[in-house]
């Protein structure tokens, strides 16, 4: 899928000219809220990004014919950051010059890194002209913590609180002795790579860390050099953050050389994954996440559908879903669009979402959640319905834990405008 950015961008100048033309005075109170996706649309990470886009595409679409945002549209459009954090300021600049006021984005924290900064400094040098950051997947624990912006709400749970949850599963892991670490050389893999040490110290101090490796991001091609370590190294599990092709390959590489290990991972909604692991996967990748569609209830179901029947993709990413609804209705309860109320509206609300009930707090803006550890399994029409990329192999819960379990405490010390 190629998408023409300048074509995004002129066509929702034109969509917002032409609904001021069809709905004069009586409906003047309503407003086409636009939201600029900055994702990677070409390059190594492009799958990642274009899903992204889709995904927002298909919850915009419910929320409008829901009127989750009352009498107010979501128009949502996509710009080309091709993954690297200078050409997302590029796109910043874009978006803002052509009047949109609303920034999602969530494929690599150092792109969003970049551009909580940029947004920031935009904001302080243009009061009453403000814009958000709608993050729906970087997950840096740093851009709630030391970092933390009025201006930047995070919809997924963060690094930290993925890895309080998981490393509680893996405490009773028995098969678990050696333990090797593989990451992506960045702000993520970072963040996962010390949580990971911290936390597993803490609960099993028993367990030996074989190896600990950092790779370029998106730039390995062949992984079997790093799966030649993992084997000499005698791990019997292996943790890595990967996402898109970097876990794919990962996962190939052990395929195709024998190496029989259990593999945890912290991030594994990325189109073409399950193409790849396939039944090599089945009781040995497990994953930590906010929401799976083979839940308790089946809960979002309805988008999984829609969304396969509209892009024959599965909809996998459920910060997109919250953030659309957590939007929708701040704009209501503030009775405005304008970004600063809306910040406003958003601090503390408690909605149900996907996976069940959840909270933007206050302190932080980091969305307190339920979390999942699922594993990959064969379907069996009961508890496993859904397959991902039409596999015949799934995700199942093994266990779901309660937002108290995760959540961390924050050191932000939030400014908020005008104090």
């Amino acid at each position: 899928m190629k998408i023409d950015v300048r074509r995004c961008v002129r066509s929702g100048l034109a969509a917002s000219v032409l609904l001021a033309a069809v709905f004069p005075t009586p409906f003047a109170f309503a407003e086409t809220v636009k939201i600029a996706v900055i994702e990677p649309l070409s390059g190594s990470a492009a799958a990642s990004g274009q899903a992204m886009f889709k995904h927002f595409q298909t919850v915009a679409d419910i929320a409008n014919r829901g009127k989750w945002a009352g009498e107010h549209t979501f128009q949502v459009d996509a710009l080309d950051n091709k993954g690297s954090p200078q050409e997302a300021l590029v796109q910043l600049k874009t978006a803002i010059d052509h009047g949109y006021r609303y920034i999602g984005q969530g494929v690599g924290s150092g792109v969003a890194l970049a551009l909580l900064d940029a947004i920031n400094k935009y904001n302080e040098r243009n009061p009453g002209k403000e814009v958000i950051f709608l993050n729906y997947a970087a997950q840096d624990p740093d851009m709630t913590n030391s970092k933390c912006s009025f201006w930047h709400f995070r919809f997924d749970a963060n690094t930290d609180m993925r890895l309080e949850a998981l490393t509680t599963f893996m405490e009773k892991d028995s098969n678990l002795k050696k333990l090797y670490l593989i990451h992506q050389n960045y702000a993520y893999g970072h963040q996962n790579q010390r949580a990971m040490k911290e936390y597993i110290k803490r609960k099993r101090p028993d367990v030996q860390i074989v190896g600990d490796d950092l790779h370029p991001l998106a730039q390995v091609k062949d992984f079997t050099p790093y799966v030649a370590k993992i084997k000499a190294s005698g791990a019997d599990t292996i943790y890595t953050g990967n996402w898109g092709n970097d876990f794919a390959l990962l996962v190939r590489a052990l395929k195709e050389s024998g190496v029989a290990v259990n593999i945890y991972n912290g991030w594994v909604s990325s189109i073409g994954i399950s193409t790849v692991m396939g039944e090599s996967g089945v009781d040995r990748v497990k994953s930590i996440s906010s929401w799976h569609v083979n839940n308790e209830t089946f809960s979002g179901k309805d988008i999984v559908e829609t969304h396969k029947k509209k892009f024959n993709e599965d909809y996998i990413v459920p910060g997109i879903y919250n953030t659309v609804a957590v939007l929708g209705q701040a704009i209501r309860n503030a009775k405005t669009a304008e970004p600063s109320k809306v910040a406003g509206a958003m601090e503390g609300m408690k909605i149900k979402g996907l996976n069940g009930e959840i909270e933007m707090r206050a302190a932080d803006h980091q969305m307190q959640q339920p979390l999942y550890v699922m594993g990959w399994v064969k379907t069996n029409g009961k508890d496993v319905k859904y397959d991902q990329e039409n596999t015949g192999f799934g995700w199942k819960t093994n266990q779901k834990f309660d937002t108290w379990v995760a959540s961390q405490p924050t050191s932000c010390q939030m400014k908020r405008p005008g104090k």
